[in-house]
C-alpha cells in the first residue's frame, strides 16, 4: 500500500488530493495548521497544528508519525497575497516574507525532515506555480508569490540532485488556475480536476524525470 503525506490537506487542492489518494486505497496522512470538517470526513489520518515554517512544529510532526515510512510526500501548503509595484510598504514586505517562508522554505524543511523515512522509489512532489517561471512572466506584479515560487523551484531542483543517490525522485508541478479559497474562487479548473491531473503527473515521475517542472496537464514548463 502506498503511504502518502500531504501538507495543507484541509482545503482546496490539498483536500482534493487527500480524497483522490483515499479513493486509490492509499494510506493517507494530512498535515495542516487547522483541521476542517471536510478533511475529518475523508477518513484520512489528520495531524493538525503543523506549521511548515517552524522547525519545532515540523519536528513535532515527525514525532507524531512514530516510525511510519512514507512513499510519497506532497508539499502542497501555500500562501498567496498580492503585492504591486508602488505599494510595497512595510506591511507588504511582511506579506512577501510570509510567502517565502510558506511557499519556499516550507517544502524544503518538510522534505528535509521526512526524506529519511523514504526508501528507494520514493517520490516528493512540490505543488508550485507557473507564476514562478521567469521566462513565462508576461504580466508582472504579484511580487511575493512569483519570487517565492521561483525560489521553491530552485529548491526543488537542488533536492532532486541531492536525493538522486537515495533513489528519491522530486517533481515540481503547476496545478493550473484553480478555483479555491486562495484564489477567491477565480480560475478555470476545479480542485478535483487539478488533483486528478497532479496525481497522473506524479504517477509518471521517475528518477529519469526528477527535477522537472510540469503543468498538471503534462506540458513541460520553462524556468
Amino acid at each position: 500500500m502506498t503511504r502518502v503525506l500531504i501538507t495543507g490537506g484541509n482545503r482546496g487542492i490539498g483536500l482534493e488530493l487527500v480524497k483522490a489518494c483515499q479513493t486509490r486505497g492509499w494510506q493517507v496522512t494530512a498535515a495542516c495548521r487547522q483541521a476542517s470538517e471536510a478533511l475529518d470526513s475523508t477518513g484520512a489520518t489528520v495531524l493538525d497544528q503543523v506549521d511548515v515554517t517552524d522547525a519545532a512544529s515540523i519536528k513535532g510532526l515527525v514525532d507524531r508519525l512514530d516510525d511510519q515510512p512514507i512513499d510519497l510526500l506532497i508539499n502542497n501548503a501555500g500562501r498567496l497575497s498580492p503585492q504591486s509595484l508602488g505599494e510595497i510598504d512595510d506591511e507588504a514586505v511582511e506579506g512577501i516574507l510570509t510567502q517565502f517562508r510558506v511557499n519556499a522554505l516550507g517544502p524544503l524543511l518538510v522534505s528535509q525532515a521526512l526524506y529519511p523515512r523514504m526508501a528507494t522509489g520514493g517520490k516528493i512532489a512540490i505543488i508550485t506555480s507557473r507564476m514562478g517561471s521567469i521566462a513565462d512572466n508576461s504580466s508582472g506584479g504579484s511580487y511575493g508569490y512569483r519570487m517565492s515560487k521561483a525560489a521553491v523551484n530552485a529548491a526543488g531542483v537542488s533536492l532532486a540532485q541531492d536525493l538522486r543517490g537515495e533513489g528519491i525522485a522530486v517533481g515540481l508541478f503547476h496545478p493550473g488556475f484553480v478555483r479555491t479559497e486562495m484564489t477567491s474562487g477565480q480560475g478555470n479548473v476545479e480542485p478535483s480536476e487539478a488533483a486528478a491531473d497532479l496525481l497522473a503527473r506524479i504517477d509518471e515521475l521517475s528518477l529519469d524525470t526528477s527535477g522537472g517542472f510540469w503543468h498538471a496537464k503534462g506540458d513541460s514548463l520553462p524556468w
